[in-house]
């Protein structure tokens, strides 16, 4: 089936299976399309089971909101198929979507550090610095003051990723320190008893 030219626009409103397709893409599997039948019941066929999981109607409304809102766009095959890639908008939006699903991995054994994490970015970079506290949240640490969170467990690449998605080096801090005064409550919070 091929897809029709639509025309863009720029502020996309993405549903569950849009993020799910855009995810499936950063991470390497592609979409095809073929006018024959027999060929696209072959690529369904072949694809991962994600994509078996997405409704073909929603998938397809998926894609023309995702094409119109310029996140993807489409490549014509000698054979008559069409290849859906993600566009550098598309990448990024992805991986906003793979930020907010990050979680730090839970050590198999304690190594009795913290883990902490410093920053004090400026008000011409507010959304960063709000976008940096969510990640922070949303990747279970725990809020010790109101731009200081805490993690008992390794979690230096994580936070390199999001440090680096939200372009914030230079006013960010990552310790490891060794005693909390307060380590009890955190011992808690964190089930570490």
């Amino acid at each position: 089936m091929k897809i029709k030219k639509l025309k863009r626009y720029n502020e996309p409103r993405l549903g569950p299976t849009a993020q799910k397709i855009l995810l499936l893409l950063l991470s390497g599997t592609s979409l095809g399309f073929s006018y024959s039948p027999k060929q696209y019941a072959y690529i369904i066929k072949s694809a991962k089971k994600d994509w078996e999981k997405i409704n073909r109607r929603t998938l397809y409304q998926a894609i023309a909101t995702l094409y119109k809102s310029k996140l993807i766009d489409e490549k014509d095959n000698l054979d008559d198929s069409t290849t859906i890639i993600l566009t550098d908008q598309g990448k990024k939006k992805a991986l906003t979507y793979k930020i907010d699903e990050i979680k730090v991995p839970e050590m198999k054994k304690w190594d009795k550090k913290w883990r902490i994490i410093l920053f004090d970015i400026p008000e011409h970079k507010k959304k960063a610095r709000n976008a940096l506290a969510h990640s922070l949240k949303q990747m279970g640490f725990y809020q010790f003051q109101k731009s200081v969170f805490v993690h008992p467990f390794e979690c230096y690449n994580e936070i390199e990723f999001v440090i680096e998605f939200w372009e914030i080096r230079p006013y960010t801090r990552y310790i490891v320190a060794e005693h909390i005064d307060n380590e009890l409550h955190l011992k808690t919070y964190f089930g570490l008893h």
